[in-house]
């Protein structure tokens, strides 16, 4: 055979194809591809016809000596070699070139045919593996067509049977993998025309045979949702079931060639191109895609990996393309929402505060049923968006078929949890406008007080002539009798809160009596959490355990990611909820349940690991209680109000133009705040936006593509401590990563001062438009004040949130008119803005500025990748499946199990095998349940069956992950108590390069 590189020399292989010559595909008698010489020729074709080479792939299968190749001969023209006995060997390939004007009917350049050798060959007959070489050969070829002839002679039945379960076999293994083809039925050698009836008759037996054939050949591949044929493909009894007369009257050669068999031919053909025509998707594969697409069905078929594989390059590029489209348009909905929900709470915090806890209660019901709606369109809008992505079957979507469902759920998914999360945000912003309502009431009384007094001080001294010196001190003893009684807000009883909510979640479970007699959970959480012999049922999980320590670190897990939920939670400004506890709660009952088929934990462990999370979350929660009514004590507000009192009662006495004064403090106590405030509620959203936008937008577009760049970061840092965090406490290192990734790009460029700036110009551009719209509707000389600017609140409504009792105070008895007023309060705009530019420039802290945002961008970056959480049973990769709402856990590439802990169990040895080739073996794992249980690796399923772990006996540990291991083996073998790991020699001779080389390659990174 010719060298690939004299292809390029002299390109006759390729010339010759364009002639009509077939070519080998499939060596019968070695049953390999030679796939670098069909990879040179097809490319070299693929150069010389511009790269216009889309593809229609047409095979014909069937039983030795049935006319397969006759058949393609007439139907095309073409001369495939043809003879009785075994002509064919192996699979032969011919292009034929489209018309010009048939290439915009079928949508492609070239039909590629396949001849195939005939299935139950006589000359294979005696080997043993005949059946198996049967079935690969069927795999293969479907695989790499889109439309199929299967070719049925009507003389034998029981041959016709077993062509139809070796098809039937082959088309389950494609739908698994998402590959759809057209199938048609081809029955040669039929006498005569058949009456209508009995066609129909014969086409139903057929039918019922193929279901038949289906129903053993998908309980073998163990796909008990496949019951009938039509399950597998479209499939219809008229249009898909051809009878064709024999090709000759009586027995050749000296028979003559019966017409019926060409007229019946050209028939099928006709109708087989129609079809093709109107099935075919706009995303045609041309010949590098089908190279690449014959590479890895190959693979498959030759060692028996028929379940979907995301090693497969086009089927892990399709799912990827659909993923990181889903995430953008979960973004966008969830954009949509927190924009919504950001302008609602200001609705409900501006809501008129003498209404009464009544009415806010109405408008937050309101709220909520317009949120309803508002989930409803953009779900709708969400679910239009898939359903036209896979509508348009480009982008190969026809290969991700069988998980369209998942990513429907997952919407459903997406929706519930944020109207779940908005309605709890307003259900926050109802009680907190009690609680404000509530230290505004008890304002309220002083400042009438404090009023009157001023009042009775400008009375009682406007016939005398005092010094500004006297009157601060008449003011100071005024001030002090006035405010010498002012009450306080309640602190609340919160570990009592906790507690409730500890005991509601369980509730169900037969607890014991101690946790109805705990009355207090602060002493909880003081000292380290220890694991107990009772922690477990079965004497063997004790020993494994306990004595080994796997409990204790696992307990260690959840409280660390517990604590971290709590820290996250008391960053905010915000009081304390029962929210905050059923979410920890909930948090918590995930982690449990996650680790109970490992370590059979029991419901003693669940209670006692809970009291010691909510102790530590009864502290911490009381903190952020007790900060929340520090900030909002009556005495402490009102002592801020003290100087501008003193300047109002000074102004009035000295009869003094205090306009621009007035509207400084206007701005300074109202104004200020609330800007800073509106910035902090949508900083968030679109810090998430230039996140997505920036140089690091590729590593947040799929969960895929963040593992790879997260793992490139782990290699080029080359440290054990990240590693080790990576892998045992996955969630608390991608949560700091992120935050990291934030705080670089908010550096980067003064991002963050330009978009605080941008925020800022945008808020004061509403409040100088508000008030401009509110001065039309009062006269030059109006001197109300007070009604001007509750005139400008109604149109920022949805904006900014003024407080209604700074506002009374610092507007108190102001003497000037409305135009005035307008334009002093434009000018004091105008130096806060100044103001807030150099605090903004002068910033350096960027993770306190990231804890004052209502919208945190870390937690949305992190729900956007994180997923479902779950990782690998056996090697702790996480779960890279799209949305959260799917059927399996799966991931890209798994590593070596001893990386997850797994060790030897006589030897205490770490595991170097990958449980990838483990579940294709004979090996077992120990499972500590009622009795200690040794599972077979190919029955994972049994103890796992949330997750898919590809059968690869080939499969082998990334050269990153043989890297890794090799370098840091001993380090991991002391953390977790155990024996370095016997990796291969080969292993250790690895270089960091060949390991992030090994890492593209994992993640089809060109």
């Amino acid at each position: 055979m010719a060298t690939v590189s004299s292809v390029r020399q002299n390109p006759t292989a390729a010339e010759m194809l364009l002639d009509g010559y077939p070519l080998e595909l499939l060596d019968g008698d070695a049953s390999n591809i030679p796939e670098k010489w069909v990879t040179a020729v097809l490319m070299e074709l693929h150069k010389k016809v511009g790269e216009k080479s889309r593809l229609i792939v047409l095979t014909v299968l069937g039983v030795q000596s049935t006319g397969k190749s006759t058949l393609l001969n007439t139907m095309f023209g073409v001369h495939f070699p043809v003879s009785s006995g075994r002509c064919t060997r192996g699979a032969y390939m011919l292009f034929l070139k489209v018309g010009d004007d048939t290439q915009i009917e079928l949508g492609c350049d070239f039909i590629l045919l396949i001849d195939t050798e005939g299935l139950k060959s006589p000359d294979l007959a005696q080997l043993e593996d005949s059946y198996e070489h049967d079935n690969q050969l069927a795999t293969f070829v479907i695989g790499l067509s889109d439309v199929t002839i299967i070719n049925i002679a009507m003389e034998n039945a029981t041959e016709m049977k077993d062509v139809l379960q070796i098809a039937v076999y082959a088309f389950i293994r494609m739908k698994r993998i998402g590959k759809n083809t057209i199938c048609h039925f081809v029955h040669q050698n039929v006498a005569g025309v058949s009456a209508h009836a009995k066609n129909l008759t014969e086409r139903q037996h057929l039918l019922d045979q193929l279901n038949e054939m289906t129903q053993i050949a998908a309980e073998m591949e163990r796909q008990p949702s496949i019951q009938a044929f039509t399950d597998v493909l479209n499939y219809d009894l008229e249009n898909n079931s051809w009878n064709i007369p024999g090709l000759w009257h009586g027995t050749p050669p000296m028979a003559p060639v019966n017409t019926g068999y060409s007229e019946a031919v050209a028939e099928f053909k006709k109708n087989l191109l129609e079809s093709v025509g109107k099935g075919r998707s706009n995303d045609v594969s041309k010949i590098p895609e089908f190279l690449e697409w014959m590479r890895s069905l190959w693979k498959s078929v030759k060692y028996g990996n028929f379940i979907f594989s995301f090693r497969n390059t086009l089927v892990a590029h399709a799912y990827d393309n659909l993923c990181k489209e889903f995430a953008q348009w979960e973004w966008e909905m969830r954009k949509a929402l927190l924009s919504w929900q950001t302008a609602a709470e200001s609705e409900i915090l501006n809501a008129n505060n003498e209404a009464g806890w009544e009415t806010w209660d109405t408008l937050v019901k309101l709220k909520k049923s317009e949120l309803s709606v508002k989930i409803q369109f953009q779900k709708n809008k969400f679910n239009e968006k898939l359903f036209d992505y896979y509508r348009k079957k480009d982008r190969r979507v026809h290969l991700i078929e069988k998980y369209k469902t998942d990513f429907f759920n997952s919407i459903t998914c997406v929706s519930n949890d944020i109207q779940h999360s908005v309605n709890t945000k307003l259900d926050k912003v109802f009680e907190l406008k009690i609680v404000l309502k509530k230290a505004q009431d008890i304002q309220q009384e002083c400042h009438v007080v404090i009023e009157e007094r001023v009042m009775e001080l400008l009375h009682d001294f406007k016939d005398l002539r005092l010094s500004d010196d006297q009157l601060r001190e008449e003011f100071d003893k005024m001030w002090a009798t006035a405010t010498a009684n002012v009450s306080t807000l309640k602190e609340q009883d919160i570990p009592a809160f906790i507690l409730t909510q500890l005991k509601k979640n369980v509730s169900h479970q037969n607890v014991n009596e101690n946790l109805q007699h705990i009355e207090n959970l602060k002493d909880f959480g003081m000292e380290p959490f220890k694991t107990r012999g009772d922690h477990v049922n079965t004497f063997m999980a004790k020993v494994q355990n306990l004595c080994k320590g796997d409990l204790q670190i696992f307990a260690d897990n959840v409280i660390e990611t517990a604590t971290q939920f709590i820290l996250d939670k008391t960053k905010s400004n915000g009081d304390y909820h029962d929210s905050l506890s059923r979410d920890l709660l909930q948090r918590v009952d995930e982690l449990v349940n996650q680790g109970y088929r490992c370590h059979q934990t029991n419901t003693q462990f669940e209670i006692d690991i809970k009291l010691h999370i909510c102790g530590i979350a009864a502290r911490k929660f009381l903190e952020l209680h007790q900060r929340f009514l520090s900030n909002n004590d009556p005495r402490t507000q009102l002592e801020k109000c003290r100087h501008q009192y003193l300047s109002n009662f000074l102004d009035l006495y000295n009869n003094t133009d205090h306009c621009q004064r007035k509207a400084n403090d206007f701005v300074q106590l109202c104004i200020q705040p609330a800007v800073e405030d509106c910035i902090n509620r949508s900083l968030g959203i679109e810090i998430v936006d230039e996140i997505l936008t920036s140089s690091r937008s590729m590593m947040y577009s799929s969960r895929s593509c963040f593992q790879y760049n997260l793992q490139k970061e782990l290699l080029l840092k080359d440290d054990f401590k990240s590693f080790l965090k990576y892998i045992c406490h996955y969630e608390t290192y991608v949560k700091d990563q992120i935050l990291l990734h934030i705080c670089q790009q908010m550096e980067k460029d003064k991002t963050l001062y330009k978009l605080k700036k941008k925020n800022l110009e945008v808020v004061v551009c509403k409040l100088i438009n508000a008030i401009k719209q509110a001065s039309t509707f009062t006269s030059e000389d109006d001197a109300n004040i007070p009604n001007l600017v509750n005139e400008m609140r109604k149109y920022l409504i949805k904006d900014i949130v003024i407080a209604e009792e700074a506002q009374k105070r610092s507007l108190f008895q102001i003497q000037s008119t409305c135009h005035s007023f307008t334009q002093s309060f434009i000018a004091s705009l105008n130096t806060l803005k100044d103001t807030f530019l150099v605090e903004f420039a002068n910033t350096e802290d960027i993770t306190e500025s990231l804890k004052k945002l209502a919208v945190k961008p870390q937690n949305e970056l992190f729900e956007r990748i994180i997923g479902c959480g779950q990782q690998c049973p056996f090697c702790k990769v996480p779960c890279e499946a799209g949305g959260k709402e799917h059927k399996k856990h799966h991931a890209a590439v798994h590593r070596p199990q001893g990386l997850g802990r797994y060790r030897r169990y006589s030897t205490e040895v770490l595991v170097e095998s990958l449980c990838t080739t483990d579940v294709q073996s004979h090996c077992t794992f120990i499972m500590y349940g009622e009795t200690t249980e040794w599972v077979n690796y190919r029955d994972y399923n049994t103890i796992y069956p949330d997750w898919h772990i590809p059968r690869d006996p080939t499969m082998e540990a990334s050269d990153y992950w043989k890297y890794v291991l090799v370098r840091y083996n001993n380090q991991f073998a002391r953390v977790y108590q155990a024996m370095p790991a016997k990796v291969p020699e080969a292993w250790k001779r690895i270089t960091k390069q060949q390991a992030l080389k090994g890492l593209k390659d994992s993640f089809s990174i060109k």
